[in-house]
């Protein structure tokens, strides 16, 4: 479902499966379709209900823009088909909640596409955090506008918080825990800057975690290309920085290490999802109902900034 740059590249990785088989894609641009299903042999369909109507079909990927989000899923829950979904889960929070609600009890297997999870330098960090929990955490998502023109309208990617800093977000869930609150701010100082978007040019937050541990969220859209992103953590000690492509360790005493990461995470998740499709071992390591409170943490940055007001989360459905 979707056949932008997204759904390419996980078509590219299934069909370097040898128990897999891409046999059909849609999308609204039928010639988006028809390129994607000639490179891997399948039909194309420009909606996805006929699709799921015709074709025999394990499972699916649902590879559309954040606003599109929805019914797609709610058409693979209805199929009973597991399903792969790239985040964001949504522009909003409601579409999400809706969706893990309709999951509930069917025992579908599913994946969201927080591939940093799947780092081996994400393991280290894990390892390194066990007996030494971090105090401090600070995330940084500092880049450009995206080529794609719904990115820049907030109902179209929800802003960047949700559609780019949600991956450091998930990083600081994982190693960290959950926030129970959170106090954000963001701006458009010079709508000249970023003309035809509604999305702020910066977004600063601040966390406090279950654990008692604080951190910040800093992202901006004003640059050029990606300055940074990724997630240092402060410990007892210990400071660990990481970003996609490595983790450094630092004990602040002189001994320090740069670890890179090894080979491309993107792939890891789509085999863990074949494998457990297939029922084989259950590695998957963000199933909807995980990704779906990283993204509810995401949706309250974005209703603190809006609002002006800390935010809680403990207890609370954070609408956005």
């Amino acid at each position: 479902m979707g056949a932008g740059a997204v759904a390419t590249r996980h078509a590219r990785t299934l069909l370097g499966f040898d128990d897999v088989r891409v046999v059909a894609v849609a999308d609204p641009v039928p010639e988006r379709a028809r390129r994607l299903a000639g490179r891997t042999g399948a039909t194309a369909y420009d909606t996805w209900l006929p699709m799921l109507e015709r074709e025999r079909l394990d499972a699916v990927y649902v590879c559309v823009p954040p606003f599109a989000h929805g019914a797609p899923e709610l058409a693979a829950i209805e199929a009973g088909l597991p399903f792969f979904v790239e985040k964001p889960l949504a522009v909003d929070l409601d579409t999400a909640e809706s969706i893990a609600e309709r999951l509930g009890g069917t025992g579908l297997v599913t994946c969201a596409g927080y591939h940093w999870r799947w780092l081996d330098t994400f393991e280290r960090a894990r390892e390194l955090l066990a007996g030494n929990p971090a105090r401090l955490v600070l995330c940084y998502w500092l880049d450009k506008v995206p080529p794609p023109a719904w990115w820049a309208r907030r109902d179209g990617s929800g802003g960047q918080t949700i559609e780019q800093t949600t991956h450091v977000l998930d990083l600081a869930r994982a190693l960290v825990g959950d926030v129970t609150e959170v106090h954000a701010a963001g701006s458009r100082v010079d709508p000249a800057a970023l003309p035809g978007t509604d999305v702020d040019e910066v977004t600063a937050a601040t966390l406090r975690f279950a654990t008692g541990a604080v951190g910040t969220v800093s992202s901006t859209c004003l640059l050029k290309g990606l300055h940074r992103a990724g997630i240092h953590l402060y410990a007892q000690g210990l400071a660990l920085e990481l970003s996609e492509t490595e983790l450094v360790v630092d004990d602040g005493a002189g001994n320090r290490a740069v670890l890179p990461a090894q080979g491309d995470a993107r792939p890891r998740p789509d085999r863990d999802f074949v494998d457990a499709v297939r029922g084989g071992p259950g590695r998957i390591r963000v199933p909807y109902q995980e990704a779906l409170r990283t993204h509810r943490l995401a949706c309250a940055i974005t209703r603190s900034a809006e609002e002006g007001r800390t935010v809680p989360l403990a207890g609370e459905r954070a609408h956005a």
